[in-house]
Order: C-alpha cells, then structure tokens, then sequence
C-alpha cells in the first residue's frame, strides 16, 4: 500500500506497471484499506476470545468477510488500472499476498508507524526504522494472531491444555523465542500447523530485528572510531628581522611565493605583531 502523494503531484514508477490512475486509487484507499485492516484483527480477537456462537458468530463472520471484499476490490481495481498489467501483478505479490491470506492485513497497519518524521533523519536510519517496525510488530501480530487460532483449535479439545487466551499467547511467545518450557503444547493438527508457522516465521523475524540492531550499533562504533581531521592550521608570517635578525625571505621569488600561498590560503597578517597589520 503506498502513501498518498504529494502536493507536486504523484510520482509514477512506469517499470512496475505504475499509472497516475494507480496512484489516484492508492492515495482515495488508503484509509479505508487501514481501518478495514485494524477492523479484521478486533473483530477476530473479539470472536475467538469470547467465544461467539449463534448471532454474535454471524456478525462476526460478516465484518470478517466484508474486509476481505475490500481489499479483493481494491487489489482488482489496481489490476486494471495498471499499465502494463503483467509488470504490475510481478512487482505486487505482496498486495496479493494481503489479499489472500487474511493473517497478513494487519501487517497494512506498521505502515503508519514508518511515516514518523522521525525515523526519516538519514536514508541509513530511515531504512533501518522502516525494517525495525516491520520486525517487531510483524512479530508481536504473528503472536497475536497464532494465540488466536491456537486457542480457537485447542479450547474444546479433548486433553488440550491451552485453553485459555493467556496460556496461548504465554505458549506463544516460548516458541518464537525458542525457549519451549513444553507445560503447554497444542494437541490437534490446526493447532501444530499453527505452530510450525509460528516456528517459522519467528526465527525469520527475530533474526531481521537481530540483524538490524546489529548494523545500527556496529555503523554508530565505525563512526566513533573513524579519526577526525585536525583543524586548519594558519600559517604564521615571521618578521624580516626573526630568525636571528636575518630576513626570511631574502629573494623575490620566495615573496611572490610566500604571497600566493597566503593568498589561497586566505591568510595574509595573522600575526598581531606584523608590523604592516593596521
């Protein structure tokens, strides 16, 4: 999802299929596809916490599918607002990723984070921002959401022993961080295929927030380290009659090319005792 354009108009990227007719849909959308976004993930949490059944669990699956009719929409509109379509559909797998798979959409909602002015000071800590909030949150969401189907899989099992949302988010978090106490495991297979995938994913994630504190530090050590250049130092004119009374410069060669010196060097009476300063 790409952010509105500015006042000077929307910058066309041609090579991935990029018309101003895109960017015009990109910059109306963005919102909408933002709340539908934060939308989905309430309406899950909310279904699978409390359990819907009966009406509550109808309205539910209606918000849930009325989000996933926006963003087939959108998607679809993008398509065919593209030119050519073909670069457009190759450039944009992660748009049909999000539109598909509905876990992934709240993922549309970091983007606002890597809009603060604040982490756009240099393209090198801009970037590395950009990738710290994708990490972290992509991960807190990857948790979030496998709590939520791991509790909608286990809480009715037979021998199950997540049955509540803390015990799944306390599972969940052993196992993105490799540390698997094993007092809680799931017993069905939605269950452990949810757990192959957050298996997965966090080694992925953790590892890209590891790498990017890495650089962080290891680009502020560089910077410390690199030695500074000294300061400019004047050169300093001595009189005629230094140098035990015998003049510098007894030829008018080395005048002419003491003067030029100074000249570039933009200093010509620096001594406060030079005889010519005013």
């Amino acid at each position: 999802m790409t952010a509105p354009p500015t006042a000077g108009g929307p910058k066309v990227n041609r090579r991935r299929g990029e018309t101003p007719a895109t960017q015009r849909w990109n910059a109306v959308m963005y919102w909408p596809l933002t709340v539908a976004a934060l939308l989905f993930l309430i309406t899950y949490t909310f279904h699978v916490i409390a359990d819907f059944h009966g009406t509550e669990a109808v309205v539910a699956h209606t918000l849930i599918a009325l989000t996933w009719v926006v963003f087939i929409v959108d998607y679809l509109v993008r398509l065919a607002l593209s030119n050519p379509r073909g670069e457009w559909f190759r450039t944009h797998l992660a748009a049909l990723g999000i539109t598909i798979v509905p876990p992934l959409r709240p993922v549309v909602l970091l983007d606002a984070f890597t809009r603060i002015a604040e982490f756009r000071r240099t393209a090198g800590s801009g970037l590395r921002a950009r990738l710290l909030i994708y990490g972290i949150g992509s991960t807190l969401l990857l948790i979030w959401y496998i709590s939520l189907v791991v509790l909608q899989a286990e809480r009715h099992a037979p021998g199950a022993t997540i049955v509540s949302f803390g015990d799944a988010v306390w599972w969940a978090f052993c196992t993105v961080t490799t540390v698997g106490y094993g007092d809680y495991v799931p017993v069905t297979l939605q269950g452990r295929i949810a757990a192959v995938v957050l298996m997965a994913g966090g080694v992925v994630l953790v590892g890209l927030i590891v790498a990017t504190i890495s650089s962080a530090v290891v680009e502020r050590v560089s910077n410390a380290s690199t030695p500074q250049r000294p300061p400019h130092r004047r050169r300093r004119r001595r009189h005629p009659t230094e140098a035990g009374g015998r003049p510098e410069h007894d030829h008018p060669e080395h005048d002419r090319a003491d003067h030029e010196l100074d000249h570039h060097t933009g200093d010509e009476t620096d001594d406060p005792e030079d005889p010519s300063r005013p």
